[in-house]
C-alpha cells in the first residue's frame, strides 16, 4: 500500500507517519519511511537546494522542477520496487504538495503544475492521503516554538502564502477520493486513531 501525508508546514505529519510506522511493524508488516524532498543521494542533494535559506531569490518555475524532478528519482529508484515488493511505503508529502504549493500556493496554472506532476510520478498513485488540516493561525503558534535559524526557506513563507496552500489542499480533498482529511488540531493519539481505522477499512477492501 502506498500511503502519503499531506498538510501545510507545523500540522504534525511527521508525528504521525511515524506513528503510524510503529503501528504496522507490530503487525508484522514491511514498513518504507520516505520523505519529500529527499529519500535517495540525487533527491536529497536537490532538498539542500530547495530549502536553503539563502535561495531566497529561486523563481517559482525552478522551485517546481526542482521538486518534481527529486520525486522522479525517488519514484523510480524505490517507490515503484518497494510497492512491487509487496512493502507499505509511507511518504511524508508527495505530489498533492506541489499541487498545493508550487500551484495554488505559488500561483503556477492548474494545467502547467498537472503535466509536471504526470511525467514525474506516472501511474505512482498513492492508495490513501491523510490530509491533516490545522488552521494557519495554529500553524504560526507552532512555528514560533521553533527557532528562527532553524526555519527553512519555505518555512520563512507568510501566513497568506499558508492560507492559499491550505485552500488548495480543501479543493484537492474534494476532487480525490482518496484523500482523507483528518483534524490536526485533535490529539495526537485520537488522530493516529482515525488514521489507523482507514487504514485497516482499506486493508479489507483490497482484500475483497
Amino acid at each position: 500500500m502506498f500511503i502519503t501525508f499531506e498538510g501545510i508546514d507545523f500540522s504534525g505529519k511527521s508525528t504521525q507517519v511515524e506513528l503510524l510506522k510503529n503501528y504496522l511493524l507490530n503487525k508484522n508488516k514491511k514498513v518504507e519511511i520516505i520523505r519529500e524532498p529527499g529519500g535517495t543521494e540525487i533527491s536529497e542533494s536537490v532538498r539542500k537546494i530547495l530549502l536553503d535559506r539563502k535561495h531566497n531569490n529561486m523563481f517559482m518555475e525552478t522551485e517546481i522542477f526542482l521538486f518534481s524532478a527529486a520525486r522522479a528519482q525517488l519514484v523510480r529508484e524505490k517507490i515503484r520496487h518497494y510497492l512491487e515488493q509487496g512493502i507499505y511505503v509511507i511518504s511524508d508529502r508527495f505530489h498533492d504538495s506541489t499541487t498545493a504549493y508550487q500551484g495554488f500556493g505559488r500561483g503556477l496554472s492548474p494545467e502547467s503544475v498537472k503535466s509536471i506532476n504526470q511525467l514525474a510520478i506516472g501511474n505512482t498513485i498513492p492508495d490513501i492521503t491523510f490530509f491533516i488540516d490545522i488552521p494557519v493561525e495554529e500553524a504560526e503558534k507552532r512555528k514560533k516554538l521553533k527557532e528562527n535559524n532553524h526555519l527553512d526557506r519555505i518555512e520563512l513563507s507568510d501566513p497568506e502564502f499558508y492560507r492559499r496552500v491550505r485552500e488548495g489542499y480543501l479543493k484537492i480533498a474534494k476532487q480525490e477520493k482518496r484523500f482523507k482529511i483528518i483534524n490536526g488540531s485533535e490529539k495526537v493519539e485520537d488522530i493516529h486513531k482515525k488514521i489507523v481505522n482507514e487504514i485497516v477499512l482499506l486493508d479489507k477492501k483490497e482484500l475483497v
